[in-house]
């Protein structure tokens, strides 16, 4: 779906990580990001979000919480990360990228709140329940620590991909806040809720869900009880050109995840202003009948669109030509992807040991695949940062014994 999109708008990337993986420098099975333009895309981002006065929260779960994603978006004037989960944000504050905001999507599991508290001192730390606030609180309280709270809230009509549900019944948002402020180490701090704004195929635009209606109206009912100084957090795909509308529905937080790599859903119908800064890179493996298989591992694509006629670009020499271009089909979601077949009954068949670049919108964190770093792809002079796991942990790849 985003293939397109690198072949027109960051070929140079395309050619550079291909003849860097022809060289040997980048293994196959990997997330190959651009940090230059990651870099350019986050300040574009920050400085559009500082004229509406936001807080930026950046994701790094899409791009295995790689270090130098994490060291480009600083670069680009994002000081803070919004962690999926502890090991997100443990990968991040490793990389120097601190914790803005923890505990959404995922809760802080119990005997891990004080490691939270004491280590990752997060700015804002979400919850879900009475119960979980109180372990927040408790475990600031040790830290010596005021832990400012949000709480994910919910009303009628609201959408939640299955299995992210949880959280306050907005009608109670009031109580509850008392009831954040009564725990000796915390304080209510605002609201939140998951998603915001969803792509929406029909139109081709992004458009605002009923939970941002929910997040508005107990925002209402919280400043006629005395609170005055609210935060509110709304993401989902979140890129520059929605930051307006987030602005305008009293939003305070933003968390751009895929948008500082240029995959929202609107990138792919819509040439937005952030650049393509991410593709998925493989090689031939082997032949089977008409079919040349390359190798898997990060094969996720992440099912905001209906499905689709895969493709790829497959060549023994560095090209963005669309010339290269061939069907590739995906095995499904309950199998295991060690490979994915390519089809050879095109013109040329693909040779094994031959480069193959897909354009994903991936979960390189839900994945085996690798994550590789690029900088100097504008001034010609590709070279490989780092090659790290999905915990953004550096990697002994094999080939960097050679």
């Amino acid at each position: 779906m985003f293939l397109d999109v690198l072949i027109r708008r960051n070929p140079a990337f395309i050619e550079a990580a291909m003849a860097l993986h022809q060289q040997g420098k980048i293994p196959a099975n990997s997330y190959v990001l651009d940090l230059d333009a990651v870099e350019r895309n986050a300040r574009l981002f920050q400085t559009e979000a500082k004229k509406y006065g936001l807080k930026t929260f950046a994701m790094t779960k899409q791009v295995g919480r790689h270090s130098g994603f994490c060291e480009a978006v600083m670069k680009g004037g994002i000081e803070r990360s919004v962690a999926v989960d502890m090991a997100c944000a443990v990968a991040c504050d490793r990389a120097g990228l601190k914790t803005g905001h923890l505990g959404h999507l995922v809760q802080v599991p119990g005997r891990e709140a004080h490691f939270a508290a004491a280590k990752l001192k997060p700015d804002y730390w979400t919850v879900f329940s009475e119960e979980k606030a109180k372990e927040a609180a408790a475990a600031s309280s040790k830290a010596g620590r005021e832990q400012s709270l949000l709480t994910r809230i919910h009303s009628a009509g609201d959408t939640f991909y299955h299995g992210h549900e949880g959280g306050f019944p907005a009608s109670d948002i009031v109580a509850v806040a008392a009831m954040l402020d009564g725990l000796d180490g915390a304080a209510f701090a605002g609201i939140t809720t998951f998603p915001a704004l969803l792509f929406d195929q029909d139109s081709r635009k992004v458009k605002p869900t009923h939970n941002l209606s929910t997040l508005s109206a107990a925002a209402e009912a919280l400043r006629k009880a005395g609170y005055s100084d609210l935060e509110i957090n709304a993401p989902g795909t979140t890129s520059s050109v929605v930051l307006g509308a987030l602005a305008d529905a009293g939003t305070t937080q933003v968390e751009p995840g895929n948008g500082l790599h240029g995959t929202t859903p609107l990138h792919a119908v819509e040439d937005l202003p952030e650049d393509p800064a991410v593709l998925y890179l493989s090689e031939v493996s082997h032949h089977y009948g008409d079919r040349a298989y390359c190798f898997g591992g990060g094969l996720y694509i992440d099912p905001i669109f209906p499905k689709y006629q895969v493709q790829a670009l497959v060549s023994s020499d560095p090209t963005a030509d669309r010339s290269a271009l061939h069907d590739v089909d995906i095995t499904d979601y309950s199998a295991i992807d060690y490979y994915a077949m390519i089809d050879s009954a095109a013109p040329r068949k693909p040779g094994v040991g031959e480069t193959v670049i897909f354009g994903f919108r991936g979960q390189a964190f839900v994945t085996r695949a690798l994550v590789t770093g690029i900088r100097g792809v504008a001034e010609g002079k590709p070279r490989v940062t780092t090659i790290e796991n999905g915990f953004g942990d550096p990697v002994a790849w094999p080939g960097s014994y050679m």
